[in-house]
């Protein structure tokens, strides 16, 4: 089985114009989409395909509801990098819990079929609109501990409190026992925002499952309070506002 939990921190550090950082805990689900539709039978709490308190709903990712997940990431990867992914791809993501549910990002990690990784798409989603957008990158440039570096502007907004005249740094590796991934903010030659996700397997298991959905049981609405906690910060410190561009095309 390839899909597993992976449990550990997401930390934030702001540089300019005001400096804001702040670290939490967090565990999301990392699925094989072809694992998907079976993965939670054995487990009455959880499920792909009927209500349950946490579920995987298609509806919470990119396009049309209606086709598989997996067929919609190859489209999209052929539309805009010109090659379709053939191999695996393994979906890192938050579950709707208890009806709720809200990804600030999720990541797709499209293999070949040696099990190279030869894209991955990051599908970010911005507060309050609830709007989203994916990102497809590919042509890493390598970098240290098997990892790939990724450069590409900005395009949707996310936050009101960051230009979208700005591009992106992105450093990732194939998931493995360890999980890390850095999203850098970029702007007149300057970092002004990073993320980071450090992460550690943990097999699917009822107790593994059972342990994570009694310690976190609210994930999703806790990432929803923890975003307007830090804007609410961010205001009193004064940090300007930027508007949400009118074109919708450019948001």
């Amino acid at each position: 089985m390839h899909s597993c939990i992976y449990q550990g921190q997401v930390s934030h550090r702001r540089f300019h114009p005001v400096r804001h950082d702040f670290r939490y805990s967090l565990f999301m689900m990392y699925v094989d989409l072809a694992e998907l539709d079976s993965l939670f039978d054995p487990y009455w709490f959880w499920s792909a395909h009927r209500a349950a308190p946490a579920r995987f709903r298609r509806s919470d990712h990119c396009g049309d509801a209606t086709v598989p997940l997996d067929e919609t990431i190859r489209d999209l990867v052929a539309a805009q990098a010109g090659f379709r992914p053939a191999g695996p791809i393994r979906l890192l993501t938050h579950f709707s819990y208890f009806g709720y549910s809200f990804n600030p990002m999720s990541a797709y990690y499209c293999f070949d079929h040696d099990g190279a990784l030869e894209a991955v798409v990051l599908e970010v989603s911005n507060m309050p609109w609830r709007q989203m957008h994916p990102y497809v990158l590919t042509g890493g440039r390598p970098i240290a501990n098997n990892g790939l570096r990724y450069e590409f502007a900005k395009t949707f907004h996310v936050s009101p409190f960051m230009p979208l005249d700005m591009h992106y740094v992105c450093k990732l590796a194939p998931p493995g026992e360890r999980l890390a991934l850095a999203l850098e903010n970029w702007r007149d030659g300057a970092r002004r925002f990073d993320a980071h996700l450090h992460f550690e397997r943990q097999e699917i298991s009822s107790g593994s499952l059972a342990r994570v959905l009694a310690t976190d049981p609210l994930a999703t609405l806790r990432v929803t309070s923890l975003i307007h906690w830090q804007a609410l910060k961010l205001w009193r410190k004064r940090t300007p506002v930027y508007d949400r561009p009118a074109n919708r095309d450019a948001a």
